[in-house]
């Protein structure tokens, strides 16, 4: 890529970006909250405004602007289900536009990587924090100690979809191979559907509620130890404050304050300490269950689909393709955290996904021809 080339690049990306924070911002109930959106989409103008005026300068055309692919479907999740579900993608693609920009080895690339590294880890603390909004100096101060918590929705829906259509297209195929009544490689789908369903949501009620215990576990401790040692909790929540941006006295007093509502500690060192949200406690473990089940047998039915209405080698043929447009729809769906193209991601979750059921459908015929005699 020539040196002109990748301004327009850049330029691209930040105006996507710039649009991204602006619907964010539309979107997010939270006035402060809303206005940092606004703040960073202003950042991002301001650097597409740079690389446009390179352009200019280079006698260049300056492209017409439409958001790209990503940037649509982020804004569209973004709206519909709230900003939260879509911050861990666009942190994601904030780092990965400051690796982009270090590597372009420019002087005002420089500032522009450490703007995006910044954004990432502003994104993060919100993610973790989430519904708080931002208090006094903390996030202006950002220095990234806290921990990670929680996951990410969005990759986990794209991933348990991935789970069942690539899981049950194999063992269709594989059922398939060994030439069996199309009513009985029918039955195998569902049922494989069915198990494989089952087994994802009980795995992630179990990993959901283990985590509830435990941390209802460590709020008994944290409480225990509110009562027992009251001076020693305030000195901790003050050194968090501290690490957070605020001076010692600051810090000192804003725990004080706080400690002398035995709930209000808890739930504040819950947060602040432990990184755990009293009232959520890492979410429902039911609502994980049926999440996780219904996710895992949308992608499953895909492949199951054609064996409802037709038979035979068609059936076969028309569950590859269904299932092939499920796949890249799944690769499509990936870049939208990883910020790689399209065609690339898709074609290579479909060239993946098509390699698992051709070995199973070659070892279903193998086993079909052996058993058949």
């Amino acid at each position: 890529m020539n040196e002109t080339d990748q301004w327009v690049t850049n330029l691209r990306r930040e105006l996507n970006g710039a649009a991204l924070y602006r619907a964010l911002a539309d979107a997010e109930p939270n006035p402060n909250l809303a206005e940092v959106y606004r703040r960073l989409s202003t950042i991002e103008r301001r650097h597409a405004e740079t690389w446009a005026e390179r352009l200019r300068q280079a006698k260049v055309h300056l492209p017409e602007f439409r958001p790209s692919w990503r940037t649509k479907m982020l804004i569209w999740l973004a709206r519909g289900f709230g900003a939260s579900l879509v911050l861990p993608s666009i942190a994601s693609l904030e780092q990965v536009d400051s690796h982009d920009y270090v590597q372009q080895a420019d002087d005002r690339t420089v500032s522009m990587a450490a703007d995006e590294q910044s954004h990432a880890r502003l994104l993060r603390h919100i993610t973790q924090f989430p519904g708080r909004g931002l208090e006094g100096g903390a996030v202006a101060q950002l220095e990234g100690r806290h921990r990670a918590t929680g996951g990410n929705a969005l990759r986990a829906a794209v991933l348990g979809a991935n789970d069942g259509l690539v899981s049950n297209l194999s063992l269709v195929m594989g059922v398939a191979g060994a030439e069996l009544p199309g009513p009985t490689i029918l039955i195998s789908g569902l049922a494989g559907l069915l198990a494989g369903a089952f087994s994802m949501a009980l795995g992630e009620w179990l990993s959901v509620q283990s985590s509830r215990e435990l941390y209802q576990h460590q709020i008994r401790i944290e409480k225990a130890e509110i009562a027992t040692a009251p001076e020693e909790e305030l000195v901790e929540l003050a050194l968090i404050y501290q690490a957070r941006g605020l001076d010692e006295a600051q810090a000192r007093r804003l725990a004080a304050q706080i400690m002398e509502d035995e709930t209000s500690a808890l739930e504040t060192l819950a947060r602040e300490e432990l990184g755990i949200d009293p009232k959520a406690l890492g979410g429902s473990a039911w609502e994980a269950a049926t999440t996780s089940f219904l996710l895992f047998a949308l992608g499953a039915i895909v492949p199951v689909i054609p064996f409802l209405f037709v038979a035979g080698m068609t059936a076969v043929v028309i569950s590859l393709l269904g299932s092939a447009v499920g796949l890249f729809a799944i690769g499509a769906g990936i870049t939208l955290f990883t910020a790689r193209s399209v065609a690339v991601s898709g074609t290579r979750q479909v060239a993946f996904g098509l390699t698992a059921a051709t070995i199973t459908y070659a070892i279903g015929r193998l086993i079909g021809v052996s058993i058949g005699g």
